[in-house]
């Protein structure tokens, strides 16, 4: 390691933490070399002693709540959750109580020493279905590293707008909408966004796709499937005006309009177990509100198919 800089020779000596952290411990003077103190861009010669002194730190001032969490899976080092509609994950204006952060403190009181509370991506408010949580610092290193090196693999079930022919990929750059700030778009200037999608089922003017994301933008899915003008059902920002088929039957008229949020779910996720290394993956089945959506619509069809015949 002659002649490196101390931050980088530091990521290689413990890859358990993150270098954002390591950078941390430095600017604290947490990190003596040979028993003095030195900065992040000094070189190493070599057969220096270093010494890392890494204390247990409250990362998240959040307050735990006793709220009940749907857990698919948990060791020492993540936590699997099938996260409900409605729920926000991560404290924000309009919302500080009440997220899965808050419940994450109430059962897993350790995960307080982890930045965000071991939350390392995240699922929109009415989006459902599978989320992880790293409960140590070394895992969520590591999570965080599959993520950019996009060895997690992340599946959803989305009910759209239109008869989609064929499955395809989705490569369009996204940023902030331009004047709306709280809202994603399609950019030239964008960060690189790639979604893959299928068809799972078609119905007369709906489709059940299954969506995988290779990276993971703000709103992507529900940005994308609008770009290429398949919304997301219920979607209350991308999806526009809800729009009925002809001579639908009365109990897909009334879903439709009253469907409470876009039907989107996690359905699947797939990672490399930080500790272990053993690949592992989950499921979560499809939400009662989608499950019932799907029949409404299925049910429509095959009654015009029969008014066909």
């Amino acid at each position: 390691m002659h002649g490196r800089r101390l931050d980088l020779v530091l990521a290689e000596l413990f890859p358990d933490f993150s270098r954002s952290r390591l950078q941390k411990w430095l600017r604290e003077e947490r990190v003596k070399v040979d028993g003095l103190v030195r900065r992040a861009k000094d070189k190493v010669v070599g057969g220096e002693q270093i010494q890392l002194h890494a204390p247990v730190e409250r990362e998240v001032e959040d307050q735990p709540e006793e709220i009940p969490l749907d857990i698919a899976y948990s060791d020492d080092s993540i936590v699997v959750l099938n996260k409900p509609a409605g729920m926000v994950v991560h404290p924000a204006a309009g919302n500080r109580q009440g997220t899965i952060l808050n419940a994450l403190l109430h059962h897993f009181p350790e995960i307080a020493a982890v930045p965000r509370a071991g939350i390392v991506h995240r699922l929109d408010k009415d989006t459902s279905g599978l989320l992880v949580v790293a409960r140590t610092l070394e895992a969520q290193a590591n999570l965080v590293a599959q993520l950019q090196k996009r060895t997690v693999t992340r599946e959803y079930d989305a009910v759209v707008l239109g008869q989609v022919i064929s499955g395809d990929t989705i490569e369009a750059p996204m940023g902030r909408h331009p004047t709306e700030r709280k809202r994603m778009a399609v950019r030239v200037d964008g960060r690189e966004a790639i979604t893959h999608f299928r068809v799972v089922e078609r119905f007369r003017a709906h489709t059940h796709l299954r969506v995988s994301l290779e990276t993971g933008r703000t709103h992507q899915i529900r940005v994308h499937l609008a770009h290429i003008h398949f919304p997301i059902v219920g979607d209350p920002v991308y999806g526009g005006r809800v729009r009925i088929p002809a001579r639908a039957l009365p109990e897909l008229v009334t879903m439709l309009r009253t469907f409470p949020r876009q039907a989107l779910h996690a359905s699947k996720l797939a990672l490399i177990h930080p500790a272990s290394g053993k690949h592992m993956q989950w499921r979560a089945p499809l939400p009662g509100d989608i499950r019932t959506l799907l029949e409404c619509l299925r049910e429509d069809t095959e009654a015009q198919d029969q008014d066909f015949e």
